[in-house]
């Protein structure tokens, strides 16, 4: 059980990381289109390279935030047909979909590695700053990666074996702990 208790950990580090690589990226987005903005304020032209440079950061955001959620159990999901079944029917549905969700992680690292690998382009932000595509490429498999860590979790990642009410109660008690000063 020391394993599995170490792999979930580890997912929920890599989990943190993750979300502020996204915060970071949603900064960056904005400081660069911010940055176009004040340049165009003051300046009246514009940047000819802003746009192209935030729009760099969207397959991080988007792939990385596909993790975020599939660890907090807020992916696709049939929630009220799921929870109209028996319990053994629950059990199966609940496994195939964490068969479906590792067989699609597994297809993020498998084509994402080589979409990685082959990705030769360079993005001309601009005349001075160029950009391999291997910088938008990688976040693929690595998000694949991230998917099949978070599989540890098992039945925790969907929402139906989500109790509610538990949930509840312990974000009452730990929020009834904090001591405000």
């Amino acid at each position: 059980m020391g394993v599995l208790h170490s792999l979930r950990r580890l997912s929920d580090s890599v989990n943190q990381v993750a979300i502020v690589l996204c915060i970071g990226c949603i900064l960056a987005m904005l400081g660069i289109s911010f940055t176009a903005f004040v340049y165009k304020l003051f300046t009246g032209s514009t940047l000819s390279w802003t746009y192209s440079l935030a729009r760099l950061f969207l397959p991080w955001i988007g792939f990385l935030s596909m993790t975020i959620s599939l660890r907090y159990g807020e992916h696709v999901a049939m929630t009220l047909l799921v929870r109209s079944l028996p319990k053994i029917m629950v059990q199966v549905a609940a496994g195939l979909c964490l068969a479906v969700i590792g067989l699609f992680a597994l297809m993020l690292v498998w084509y994402g590695w080589g979409y990685f690998t082959n990705a030769t382009q360079v993005y001309m932000v601009s005349d001075q700053i160029r950009i391999p595509s291997k910088f938008t490429a990688v976040v693929v498999p690595i998000s694949g990666v991230i998917m099949l860590l978070h599989l540890v979790h098992g039945f925790a990642l969907l929402e139906h074996f989500i109790d509610e009410r538990a949930m509840i109660d312990e974000l009452i008690e730990t929020n009834d702990g904090e001591s405000r000063s």
